[in-house]
């Protein structure tokens, strides 16, 4: 039997709670707005230097009063664009940060560490053109089959609700030819919060109830069983994608909305002979609904891409080497790589400056560091760590002399968080360095010598703490960006926030300069996870409430280090 939904019983699939938009949740790694204590660096007068150290001063002049991020970043997001692993357009950015280190004097190479399949990304025109004309808001997802550049013109089917996969695998032949909309369809594209503020209480309980029953409906047990059919979407077509294209389907149509106004995350699919298109909220519900009601629509797809097979992939290592021990480390860590739905700014382009625009400074005030300071610019973030794991992996002398690693990837805020990732003695000489930058920044971060928790997933800089090597991560203020800019077309250059992103290459490459000159080598010893997740139970209970999550090293999370994964040295289909 085919489930019929209903406009007023469907739902958006990633949209958070009523309760949460009530209490001021925004997402992001960090948190928070503008507060006198998180602000201060910014306030006219002079900043406080606790020290006399004449190159924490001039570190602050180079950093705060003559950046170079604004014309950098315009290079790097507008002229280059999006970097999606194993394309063309990375490798072509990459060279040219290779260059452009090179032009502040500071080596730097490409470092291959694999292969990953390759695509370039042509243009997507979609057309609605029945029962009416209309351009629609929507694109290729990476790796997408194109059209050959070609008009084809596609009726619709809604993916129904199946009692078993085996009803699913009989309903394949009325796909055949048609594209599938795979996500359960929007009842309103406004944002959580609007509901909120604007709708009588009753009604906005019952459509944050909605939301969650139709999600639920849709998904199955965590996602992993979409409609019933035994698949599932993972970030884009996933499994699905691909049993519906060996069934006969023409294609799929996606949508994966954020808590935002006209905001999507745009991901990749697996699928090798049919296309994979995804829609914003509004056409998907316009789309949807035509189809739901037999008026019929038809789309015309004009879709240009070329698939390259297995390409070189790329880290880009740069270095300042160390005078009195070269073989300890300072890293600097950012991912390069981005989904390709828009030019990658937030994520992670801001990361990406912020270590380079310090690594031109670092070259300037000290180019002969006692350690040696290396930047990492990885690929395959978005992929699963995979360029920063293979460099754990084939740089035994770094994590063996690791003295600390600062990873910053969340965004385009100023730094308010830092986590010192399990180590005591980490936590130690962190505190010290804060005490030493000038106290703007200390106030800003809040950092109170706390040992925090080893980085568990998300970021780069799991790559290092599962094998308990000391990191550092630099937390910033969310600027909605898990609604707005995360994975989604809209992040762009506009959205960098350059009096932010001054203040973060300033701090960390004062940061740098402490850890690379600090007399005593960090030691590893970890704290007891065991006896601080029992710590955090109790202190939740007291405040009523609960942990917090455990990815990229923030509190709460299970009481086990983590473990490291190897790094997949060839595409690693996900598809589930």
């Amino acid at each position: 039997m085919i489930r019929r939904w209903n406009a007023a019983a469907a739902a958006l699939l990633v949209i958070p709670t009523l309760a949460f938009a009530q209490r001021g949740g925004r997402g992001g790694f960090g948190g928070g707005g503008m507060t006198p204590e998180n602000s201060a660096v910014f306030a006219a007068s002079a900043p406080t230097f606790p020290t006399d150290d004449p190159i924490i001063k001039r570190i602050w002049a180079m950093g705060m009063d003559s950046s170079h991020t604004e014309q950098l970043g315009e290079v790097l997001f507008d002229s280059l664009g999006p970097r999606l692993m194993g394309s063309p357009d990375i490798k072509r950015a990459q060279d040219w940060l290779v260059k452009t280190y090179k032009s502040f004097g500071i080596p730097a190479k490409e470092e291959q560490y694999g292969t990953w399949r390759g695509w370039v990304r042509g243009h997507s025109h979609i057309d609605l053109i029945s029962p009416r004309v209309r351009t629609l808001e929507a694109t290729m997802l990476g790796w997408s089959v194109g059209t050959g550049g070609l008009d084809r013109d596609f009726s619709t089917i809604i993916l129904p609700h199946f009692a078993d996969s085996t009803e699913f695998v009989k309903w394949l032949p009325k796909a055949k030819g048609k594209l599938v909309l795979v996500n359960a369809p929007p009842v309103s594209c406004r944002p959580t919060e609007d509901w909120a503020a604007n709708a009588a209480p009753e009604v906005a309980a019952q459509m944050d109830s909605l939301r969650r029953e139709t999600a639920a409906d849709w998904n199955g047990a965590r996602s992993r069983d979409v409609q019933g059919t035994g698949y599932s979407l993972a970030l884009g077509g996933g499994e699905l994608g691909i049993r519906l294209e060996d069934g006969g389907a023409g294609g799929i149509i996606t949508s994966r909305p954020k808590d935002g106004w006209g905001t999507r995350e745009i991901f990749e699919t697996y699928n090798v002979k049919t296309p994979a298109i995804t829609l914003s909220c509004e056409d998907y519900q316009l789309v949807f609904l035509l189809t739901q009601n037999n008026q019929h629509p038809k789309l015309r797809l004009n879709l240009v891409s070329k698939a390259l097979g297995e390409q070189p992939v790329f880290n880009v290592v740069a270095r300042i080497q160390g005078s009195e021990h070269p073989d300890e480390y300072v890293v600097l860590s950012s991912h390069f790589d981005s989904w390709d739905g828009s030019s990658g700014a937030t994520d992670n382009g801001t990361g990406t400056l912020t270590m380079l625009e310090a690594m031109r400074i670092l070259a300037q005030v000290d180019p002969h560091p006692k350690r040696t300071i290396i930047a990492g610019h990885w690929s395959g973030e978005e992929e699963g760590e995979v360029g920063s794991k293979a460099f754990s992996e084939d740089h035994p002398e770094v994590m063996k002399g690791l003295q600390m690693l600062f990873n910053q990837d969340n965004g385009t805020g100023r730094i308010v968080r830092l986590n010192a990732g399990g180590l005591p003695d980490a936590a130690a000489h962190l505190m010290q360095w804060m005490n030493t930058v000038p106290t703007e920044f200390k106030t800003q971060t809040g950092y109170d010598g706390s040992p925090g928790r080893p980085a568990g997933g998300g970021s780069d800089d799991f790559s290092f703490s599962c094998a308990g090597a000391p990191i550092t991560g630099l937390g910033a203020l969310s600027w909605d960006y898990s609604n707005y800019t995360w994975h989604t077309g809209r992040d762009t250059y506009d959205k960098i926030v350059f009096a932010d992103l001054h203040a973060n290459a300033t701090l960390t490459a004062m940061l740098a300069y402490l850890a690379a000159n600090d007399p005593t080598q960090i030691t590893r010893e970890r704290i007891d996870l065991v006896a601080q997740a029992h710590a955090d139970s109790i202190a939740a209970a007291q405040r009523g409430g609960g942990g917090g999550g455990f990815g990229r090293g923030g509190r709460g999370g299970p009481p086990t280090w983590p473990t490291c994964e190897k790094a997949p040295r060839t595409t690693n289909p996900r598809l589930k």
